[in-house]
């Protein structure tokens, strides 16, 4: 009796390991990949160039994945270690809270979700199960702790006087890397405008209005019907630009884009992306876009990934930012790299230099080297973390 009771509980046991213990990582390896293909050579120029940076990644999804972000790790794409050793001074972390199933870049209804069951797999909270709002504030949760286990390496960037602390502190040969809180797709307010104060204060400054599928505030790109802003989306927006959270156009409908830039009072981001005359995937800003972007005096951040850049390769990410320079200006340009994202590329952030390497190749001047990879960027973030009427 003992040993019938006993295969099925051992076998059960097993399940629940392969589950709770190996399936997280292994999804996230499937998932996060470098394509292995050959880097390019790096002159001591570039490398020189590159350690004098201020280098800031506006997009990654680290944060959704079951990692210590303090310790170098065999799998996805990037880490304190990794920052460090890429120069990072500023990384944006987005806070993915819904996925549908069978995502796609063509049309995806909100019907269904994905990280419901990545949540429970990597033993999060209960209360993280059923809640957006409450992977969210779980996100946040985990960067604090990383920040506190970090012992200084790690400063979270939430206003001013963090600002200015970290770039005070980036020439010191021990200083740290400052990292942000974003959200990718605002359904995570459950429907409830008094939920973007609670996101505000566990430190999030930057937000898109959606992610792959139409929500309660906008149409997005991936969604069924690619509506516009919806009258609870534009009072969201009014708020975020009020209290000083910059909005975020990636992911929008071409009519929620639109209608947000017509709009804004203050410098919008495309934190991640490519554009359509380089590589014409639907996600991608049309020049139209990206000259709107520009106008509001905001960035468009240029990713690493296929269908952001229609290939891996540094020299391509190099393409994107040249098209964005001579449409508008070196000033509205920078990087997104969407490290972390479910995304495939050619290098984890330990070597971007690769890129500094490529610019330098497609010959853009130190000046611009320097606006791309975070001078722009910094701006940006600056002016749009402090609150209308400070």
């Amino acid at each position: 009796m003992r040993k019938r009771f006993w295969i099925p509980a051992a076998l059960a046991g097993l399940a629940a390991l392969g589950f709770f213990g190996i399936a997280p990582g292994y999804l996230e390896g499937r998932m996060n990949k470098v394509d292995g293909q050959p880097l390019i050579a790096v002159s001591p120029e570039a490398e020189a160039l590159h350690k004098s940076l201020l280098i800031v990644d506006l997009h990654s999804d680290t944060l959704l994945w079951q990692r210590d972000l303090t310790r170098s790790a065999d799998r996805g794409h990037e880490d304190l270690p990794r920052l460090k050793a890429g120069n990072v001074a500023l990384q944006v972390f987005a806070s993915t809270t819904k996925s549908p199933k069978g995502q796609n870049y063509d049309a995806n209804s909100a019907d269904t979700d994905n990280i419901t069951l990545l949540a429970i797999a990597q033993r999060q909270p209960r209360r993280t199960w059923s809640s957006l709002l409450e992977r969210s504030l779980f996100h946040a949760e985990k960067l604090d702790a990383a920040v506190a286990k970090a012992d200084g390496q790690l400063l979270k960037v939430t206003g001013e006087v963090s600002f200015d602390k970290l770039l005070a502190a980036h020439g010191q040969a021990h200083g740290p890397v400052g990292a942000m809180l974003s959200v990718e797709g605002l359904h995570n307010l459950e429907g409830k405008l008094e939920n973007l104060d609670k996101l505000y204060a566990a430190g999030f400054r930057m937000a898109g209005l959606t992610h792959f599928f139409d929500n309660e505030l906008a149409g997005s790109m991936h969604g069924m019907a690619k509506g516009g802003l919806t009258p609870f989306g534009r009072h969201v927006m009014g708020r975020m630009e009020s209290i000083g959270m910059i909005v975020d156009i990636a992911h929008c409908s071409h009519q929620c884009v639109a209608e947000i830039l017509a709009t804004a009072r203050r410098p919008v981001v495309s934190s991640h992306g490519g554009v359509q005359a380089v590589c014409k995937v639907n996600r991608n800003l049309s020049d139209a876009e990206i000259k709107g972007v520009a106008k509001t005096g905001g960035v468009i951040g240029i990713g690493y990934w296929d269908a952001a850049i229609c290939d891996t390769s540094p020299r391509a990410i190099a393409k994107s930012i040249r098209h964005v320079r001579d449409l508008v200006g070196i000033q509205f340009v920078g990087l997104g790299s969407d490290y972390d994202g479910g995304t495939t590329v050619r290098f984890d952030t330990s070597h971007l230099v690769q890129i500094t390497q490529a610019l330098l190749d497609e010959g853009f001047t130190v000046d611009e080297i320097r606006a791309v990879m975070g001078g722009n960027a910094l701006r940006l973030i600056r002016a749009g973390i402090v609150p209308l009427g400070s």
